[in-house]
């Protein structure tokens, strides 16, 4: 990849990791944004048990085809939840408050995320034939901010604070007298969780997970429109609340992403995008535009709610007239659609 350039299939990879993080209009007062992190969900197990819709664990099967000198490489990705605590100063330490307003800007607790990643790399397929285990552990921790006012006094703090996570990723080959390699990755979350509502549940949740497998000296196999000699193989492959597709330039077989969100092979963000907007369901247009047409209250609450809600809010005001004029609408492969 050229210096400077993003990484096509990184960006494919964040846009599924971001998907949902916060929806328009991006506040913590919309009710949509008060029920978040619904994509992609590995529960604590002692949540997810007799909860059909909150499992515990997340598997993927696909195809390679490989040989003695193929290396495959796993990349497991999910948010943490993370929750920002809003503290005011008094006397000689602090005391939690909902907002304060600090050197004019207004800060509000609320729920951020941190981003998590294991990897597993230099795999051979032969290898894995014995079951290879990788375990996940992220210690509970906490992180404190502190806000000074105008004079550069202490007046208050950010609290962000994150609970134990626990779980295994788990990794198994199996040879298929057809030729090619059935390649299974387990993910599964055994975080302590002493109960209470989904709420809670979320804060030891490995959220919007999702899996790269990358293979170095073999290919993969598609398992959306697989060669009509290996139909059988590829329609045998089992996945739990994932989709595995190739992903990169059109043609390449390189590089599986296994997606809590259904795509197709190759899947693209379009070059007219201004950045993430964190709702694949809408058009980057339609939800630039509602933005813009935000009262200042709602845009207020918008850059005080969330960090990342801010940057949103002022790419978008950022925007050219030529910006805003290429997000109206594009038309894609005319040239195939007239000849159908």
């Amino acid at each position: 990849m050229p210096e400077g350039h993003p990484d096509p299939i990184k960006q494919i990879a964040d846009a599924v990791l971001y998907e949902g993080y916060i929806l328009w209009p991006y506040s913590r007062a919309a009710t949509k944004n008060q029920r978040r992190w619904t994509f992609g969900g590995v529960y604590p197990a002692a949540h997810s048990d007799g909860r059909d819709d909150d499992p515990c664990e997340m598997r993927t099967e696909c195809l390679v085809e490989a040989d003695a000198r193929t290396r495959v490489e796993i990349r497991v990705r999910f948010l943490q939840v993370v929750r920002r605590g809003v503290l005011r100063r008094a006397g000689d330490g602090f005391e939690p408050v909902d907002e304060l307003t600090v050197g004019g800007r207004r800060h509000l607790s609320w729920d951020e995320a941190v981003e998590r990643e294991v990897v597993l790399s230099e795999l051979s397929p032969a290898e894995l034939r014995s079951p290879l285990s990788q375990p996940i552990e992220f210690a509970a921790g906490s992180a404190l901010e502190e806000l000074a006012d105008e004079s550069g006094e202490p007046a208050g703090a950010i609290e962000r604070s994150w609970r134990a996570l626990s779980g295994a990723v788990e990794v198994r080959a199996e040879a298929l007298p057809s030729g090619p390699t059935r390649l299974g990755v387990r993910i599964s979350n055994a975080s302590p969780f002493r109960g209470g509502d989904r709420e809670e549940a979320l804060r030891q949740t490995f959220v919007s997970t999702h899996t790269a497998l990358r293979a170095e000296g073999g290919v993969f196999v598609s398992l959306t429109d697989p060669p009509a000699d290996l139909a059988e193989e590829a329609g045998a492959c089992e996945s739990s609340g994932t989709w595995p597709v190739l992903v990169g330039e059109a043609g390449e077989r390189h590089t599986i992403l296994s997606s809590p969100i259904i795509l197709p092979d190759y899947p693209e963000i379009a070059p007219e995008s201004p950045g993430d907007l964190f709702d694949g369901a809408e058009i980057d247009g339609l939800l630039t535009l509602s933005i813009l047409s935000l009262s200042e209250e709602e845009r207020r609450e918008m850059r005080d709610s969330d960090p990342r809600a801010r940057e949103i809010l002022e790419r978008t005001e950022a925007l050219s007239d030529e910006e805003l004029l290429r997000l109206h609408g594009a038309m894609r492969d005319l040239q195939s659609a007239r000849s159908s």
